[in-house]
């Protein structure tokens, strides 16, 4: 299993578990973070925008021109900013953290 850990708006830990495989989002979702992910990780928006810790930025493939061009288009961008989508858990991200930005709505739980 592959640890996560979110932290919020609020600066609240969550943590959560997955299989080497699954992507960011779901994971993200399954444990209640307001990842919409609307396009379902086809990358045509930008509803699942998450901030990765310095620490594990580097240790991530390189994001595509596409998911930079989405990126360009979410709210709260920071210089570790990624498309939870695109983000596939591999044992190598064992303890990755994530940080949800403010700016981040899921429609879906109003």
């Amino acid at each position: 299993m592959v640890k996560v850990t979110f932290i919020t708006e609020r600066g609240e830990r969550v943590e959560a578990e997955a299989k080497p495989g699954a992507r960011l989002l779901e994971v993200g979702q399954a444990a209640g973070m307001p990842l919409e992910g609307t396009c379902e990780g086809q990358m045509a928006c930008s509803t699942c925008h998450v901030v990765v810790a310095p620490d594990w930025f580097a240790k991530l493939e390189a994001a595509s021109d596409d998911e930079e061009d989405m990126l360009d288009l979410a709210a709260g961008v920071a210089r570790t900013s990624r498309l939870s989508c695109q983000i596939v858990l591999s044992e190598a991200l064992d303890g990755i953290e994530v940080r949800i930005p403010g700016e981040s709505r899921d429609m879906q739980r109003r």
